[in-house]
């Protein structure tokens, strides 16, 4: 089939093209554990029929303690980098990512928070209309990993239930190894399940699982994004031909699959 479909600007990096659902980091803490995009949105992605999807941002904010490398790991994925002077955020700042997710142009706007006590009330705003929330904690600091839940109550506390994807991920994976990283990785699977998190294990030093984790990130939120827009229409239109005749319109009703499972992965 020929379509008309051209994307929105430059192409993206090759490593940001995403063709096939990305794999969570451990079975024990994942949100979903399929292989495969959602039969609709594989259906609407190769017909173009994703509606605003590709059109919009995905809102992701990114919390935690002072120090726990939250501003290391989102330069890593836009910038490439790993600077050792850190400086603290101030306030909030924000990175846009682009990706390609199943052919469709899909950004990803990234909300980098401050940990200090002092600017909470100033970050605090700017956590309302979060599809993702990621609250991060430094391996090697088990005080870091229990203010997690802090944190989270605090997005949550500025947004619907039920709205948004939840990640727990700890950082600075390069300084453990052996039995002390299996040990903080295992308290870290219990407490993500007791949040209803996905757990991630990335160094922004060496850049271990950033890119897999932002990809799995996207995807999440795209495929949410392109469900949430079917279900807004009384029914999905899909064009199907041979490529050389006419198109045929066909009128696919919407079905229960289109309903993500309750309590699975969501805030």
């Amino acid at each position: 089939m020929r379509s008309s479909w051209t994307p929105l600007g430059p192409p993206v990096s090759q490593d940001r093209i995403i063709t096939s659902f990305p794999k969570w980091y451990t079975p024990d803490a994942c949100l979903q554990l399929k292989e495969h995009f959602h039969s609709q949105v594989s259906t609407a992605c190769q017909h173009r029929n994703t509606g605003t999807a590709g059109l919009r941002l995905s809102k992701v904010v990114v919390v935690g303690d002072l120090y726990v490398g939250k501003t290391s790991l989102i330069h890593r994925l836009c910038k490439n980098v790993f600077d050792r002077d850190y400086k603290a955020t101030i306030g909030v700042d924000f990175e846009i990512e682009r990706f390609e997710i199943a052919g469709i142009p899909y950004s990803l706007q990234i909300w980098d928070t401050a940990g200090q006590e002092k600017f909470k009330c100033i970050a605090s705003a700017y956590y309302r209309g979060a599809q993702v929330i990621i609250t991060a904690f430094d391996l090697t600091d088990v005080q870091t990993l229990e203010h997690t839940k802090q944190w989270l109550q605090d997005v949550l506390r500025e947004n619907e239930a039920g709205s948004c994807f939840i990640f727990l991920v700890g950082t600075k994976k390069d300084l453990l190894s052996g039995a002390a990283c299996e040990q903080a990785e295992a308290e870290a699977v219990h407490l993500a399940n007791e949040m209803q998190a996905e757990y991630w294990s990335v160094s922004a030093k060496t850049g271990e699982n950033v890119k897999a984790f932002f990809s799995r990130v996207a995807a999440l939120a795209f495929e949410q994004s392109v469900l949430q827009d079917l279900e807004k229409r009384p029914s999905t239109q899909s064009q199907v031909g041979d490529g050389d005749g006419d198109l045929i319109r066909i009128e696919v009703p919407k079905t229960q699959e289109n309903k993500r499972p309750p309590g699975l992965g969501c805030c």
